[in-house]
């Protein structure tokens, strides 16, 4: 496999460049002195900031865009052996290398690579650590699944002593990574177009669990079911978090909310001399992030930061785009727009919610892809009955063509099964914002959730 060094920059061309992961690594690279271009789709906001930085981005994937100069090809998972930019990197006998596989390859160039997984929480839980060492002047460098405004943006470039990345299990990616210290906050069916069922996923996150090193440390949440299967026999040293304080090293009691649904807590680790806690404060709702907060709080331990330090991060920690964030306020009502796609994050999200002060509670939800949809259909008819109010978007395809024979609207007609009967199908955003403007009333909460296009509508409704 093509080692990279960064004593050696070499010209890197990116298949794909304009995603969220794929856009980050570019940037580490172009600022470690490698040169870097790459192609994408279609334009957008990523690829738009890409060539503001230098980096050239040709729209569409052609042949033609591969020159004999490149040292090394780099593609993501959506490209397949029929793209004209794969066929001719082989033609020419270009090294290549997954965007997994880069991610693997540029953390053995780090001390201390931290790899955050899970099914959910991933992006919050490494803003969370790289908050937390800038706070310490660790100088990390970082690479987000999300934007971050106190980076502004999804990286950041630091020294050669941590490196703080989001480990995805989707396509095995994560098996590709050399991680120091590992994170598994938790473990759930999804990605089912990949893995066959949760004991496929099970034993990927059990693989991921064995790249740790002897001298590595693997952080893994005790609620997780059977969670000492992952973890049985494993050569590092293993630390556990959640919420059983019988067999967790760091749990939270008295959790407390505020009138913004944000939780404060006393963090205790049990495993030190003569135990320790802290009173720990987030602004940042829902009784999940106190979770990913002790995931947090046991990375940084294990790298000596100090507990007022962590504490301190977390306070100030405000979020990243797309995970609960507040849009605005139109009449009264506000505007929250979320990233969740799977029943679990929409159970936890909408859970914070209903700790906000309301009137009504409206989920505007758009679901990702067919086969999640399909795979889990009834759960997320459950989960968004949680809101008083819900209304469906057409489902987001992503980087899928066949409909499996699932549809927004039936997922509509099952939750009415259930009894619920204020849900509601539109098949444009333009009606959902009609019904938005005629129906929610002052002290009523909206949120758009999804992982696709959905967040434009939070400023269309905003926008009156």
């Amino acid at each position: 496999m093509y080692q990279i060094d960064f004593k050696h920059p070499i010209r890197i061309y990116f298949v794909g460049i304009g995603g969220i992961s794929m856009s980050g690594l570019a940037q580490i690279l172009q600022k470690e002195g490698f040169h870097v271009s790459g192609s994408d789709r279609s334009e957008s906001e990523m690829v738009k900031h890409l060539e503001s930085l230098g980096i050239p981005v040709n729209i569409g994937q052609k042949a033609e865009n591969i020159t004999n100069d490149i040292d090394l090809a780099v593609f993501t998972a959506a490209i397949h052996p029929d793209n004209p930019e794969y066929k001719r990197v082989h033609e020419l006998g270009i090294p290549s290398l997954t965007r997994a596989q880069l991610l693997g390859e540029m953390m053995k160039n780090y001390r201390i690579p931290v790899a955050i997984a899970g099914t959910h929480g991933k992006t919050t839980t490494t803003s969370m650590i790289s908050e937390i060492l800038m706070r310490e002047s660790a100088d990390p460098t970082v690479s987000v699944g999300g934007i971050l405004p106190s980076i502004g943006g999804n990286v950041r470039v630091g020294g050669s002593e941590y490196f703080i990345a989001e480990a995805c299990e989707y396509t095995n990616s994560f098996l590709s990574l050399f991680p120091k210290i590992g994170i598994i906050l938790d473990i759930d069916a999804d990605h089912l177009d990949f893995f066959k069922d949760l004991e496929d996923i099970r034993h990927s996150f059990r693989k991921f669990a064995e790249l740790l090193p002897e001298d590595g440390t693997l952080i893994i949440n005790s609620d997780i079911d059977r969670y000492e299967e992952i973890t049985n026999g494993l050569k590092c040293r293993v630390i556990t978090y959640g919420s059983d304080r019988d067999r967790s090293d760091y749990y939270p009691v008295n959790i407390r909310f505020d009138e913004s649904a944000h939780p404060s807590y006393t963090a205790c680790h049990k495993t030190q001399k003569g135990g320790h806690s802290q009173r720990i404060t987030l602004h940042v709702p829902g009784e999940h992030n106190v979770y990913n907060s002790l995931a947090a709080i046991a990375a940084c331990d294990c790298l000596n930061v100090s507990r007022d330090s962590t504490a301190a991060a977390l306070e100030d920690y405000r979020g990243t785009d797309r995970r609960f964030e507040l849009r605005g306020e139109i009449n009264g009502v506000r505007v929250i727009d979320d990233y969740a796609h799977h029943p679990t994050e929409i159970t936890a999200t909408l859970n914070a919610a209903l700790k906000l002060p309301h009137g009504k509670l409206f989920v505007i939800f758009q679901p990702h892809t067919y086969t999640r949809t399909k795979a889990l259909f009834d759960d997320f008819a459950k989960s968004l009955s949680l809101a008083d109010v819900v209304v469906l978007a057409d489902i987001y395809a992503a980087r899928e063509t066949d409909t499996l024979g699932v549809s927004s609207e039936k997922l509509c007609e099952r939750i009415r099964e259930s009894g619920k009967q204020d849900v509601y199908y539109f098949p444009d955003f333009e009606e959902i914002k009609k019904f938005i403007l005629q129906n929610a009333q002052s002290g009523d909460v909206v949120i758009t959730m999804g992982a696709g296009n959905v967040t434009e509508l939070g400023p269309m409704i905003l926008g009156g």
